[in-house]
């Protein structure tokens, strides 16, 4: 391998450590359709009219689960003013740990398994976790996080987002 290439690769791994922000401009939320762990539907148009955040994680994601407490926070301190949280559990995780990880973390957001990781794919081919977006009223991306995200920067976002028409 060249210095160059490992330069871009310490780069990358820099900034997936360090929480870093992938803008995405505004985009339509992909069309996918999310099974949630009460075997029930929702499909990327049903996030219109509400600020939401996609979590894409993993049971074995020690920076999932780390930022996890972050997350129901956030949820908790949004949610009656417009906010909802939809957590993607990758196609590599076993449902039944992340059935026990939901129920014993008490998580008070809606759940989804991507079994076949259709979703990932739709969602711009997600790999790393966590990887987070931020969907605006209108079910357009405007932020995606790969690593944890800065919390204080995503709880501003999120209230300009919800201050939005």
């Amino acid at each position: 391998m060249k210095p160059v290439v490992y330069v871009a690769a310490a780069a990358v791994a820099l900034a997936v450590a360090a929480g870093l922000y992938v803008g995405t401009g505004s985009s339509q939320a992909p069309e996918s359709t999310f099974v949630l762990l009460d075997g029930s539907r929702k499909t990327a148009a049903d996030l219109q009219g509400k600020v939401t955040l996609v979590n894409f994680w993993a049971t074995s994601c020690t920076s999932c689960v780390a930022e996890m407490p972050k997350i129901i926070d956030t949820y908790q301190r949004y949610k009656d003013k417009g906010f909802n949280t939809l957590a993607v559990a990758m196609s590599y995780d076993p449902p039944a740990y992340v059935v026990n990880f939901t129920e014993t973390r008490k998580l008070p957001f809606q759940v989804a398994i991507d079994n076949t990781g259709a979703v990932a794919k739709a969602w711009g081919d997600v790999q790393l976790t966590p990887t987070t977006f931020v969907v605006n009223k209108r079910g357009e991306i405007v932020k995606r996080y790969v690593g944890e995200p800065n919390f204080a920067e995503l709880h501003q976002l999120i209230e300009k987002l919800l201050a939005e028409a």
